[in-house]
């Protein structure tokens, strides 16, 4: 997909962070937007931002963990667009709380938002692509997809959980001209840490450290719409952190060590 021009693409968690830059980005690119998330006014604000008429783009809020509303939502982009070509799956949650201290409805939610509610969107539009016989699945993971890092237990599993669904429905899918890219950011400027769940689900409130220093989202949008281009598998952005990958894979003994002081601050 080397160019983006009049491509349908619906962006889920596009009020804000990633989501609103790789809206606007997209824009720029000549896309058509769906732009999905809990925050209606929210949504209108992007819209106006990325400068598409009402022909050209859509807002559509939408509750990932209201399942049941989902494939109405769905039929709503269908009627007006008639096809989707990219479903970007951003939306999602973050963890700041040790694992002994986090409740297990603190687990289930975290599942449910960034695993099951992904999933089941996905189900929906697969063949809606399948019919098309073309697509693109874009999914937001993180570097913590790829490995485990402290105060952030259930969030990792559910991206972890990520990674195994794309990584086999891409190769489910391959024949059918449908593409699979899963997105891993590393530090972000983002308020990803102040919207977390805390230990008792209420939330976390703070801005991490390493979100202030972090990779700003318009960086980070460029890259992913770059990935998506390219129909890359993996699209990895941010800084040093994104070296952990590697280490994981080759000296992880050295990044469990590592990983022992990376408690948020």
């Amino acid at each position: 997909m080397k160019d983006l021009k009049d491509k349908v693409v619906w962006i889920t968690g596009a009020s804000s962070g990633i989501g609103e830059a790789t809206a606007l980005e997209l824009a720029r690119n000549g896309a058509k937007l769906v732009l999905s998330a809990r925050r209606k006014d929210e949504l209108e604000r992007v819209k106006k931002a990325t400068g598409l008429s009402d022909e050209n783009s859509m807002v559509l809020p939408m509750d990932v963990e209201n399942f049941k509303e989902l494939e109405g939502l769905c039929q709503q982009v269908i009627n007006k667009f008639g096809r989707i070509d990219v479903l970007y799956n951003n939306a999602g949650i973050s963890q700041r709380g040790n694992a002994i201290e986090s409740t297990m409805e603190v687990y289930r939610k975290l599942m449910e938002i960034n695993y099951f509610g992904v999933i089941a969107l996905t189900k929906l539009v697969l063949p809606i692509m399948i019919k098309q016989n073309f697509g693109h699945f874009v999914v937001t993971s993180s570097v913590s997809g790829k490995l485990g890092s402290p105060w952030r237990s259930g969030y990792c599993a559910s991206k972890h959980a990520l990674h195994g669904f794309f990584d086999a429905l891409r190769s489910e899918v391959y024949e059918n001209n449908i593409k699979v890219t899963i997105v891993c950011p590393g530090y972000i400027n983002t308020d990803i840490s102040v919207n977390s769940l805390a230990t008792d689900g209420t939330k976390y409130g703070k801005k991490d450290t390493n979100q202030l220093k972090g990779m700003s989202v318009e960086t980070c949008a460029k890259k992913i719409v770059s990935g998506i281009k390219k129909e890359k598998s993996e699209i990895y952005m941010g800084g040093i952190e994104i070296l952990a990958v590697y280490l994981k894979r080759f000296f992880p003994s050295i990044l469990n060590k590592i990983l022992v002081n990376q408690v948020p601050k």
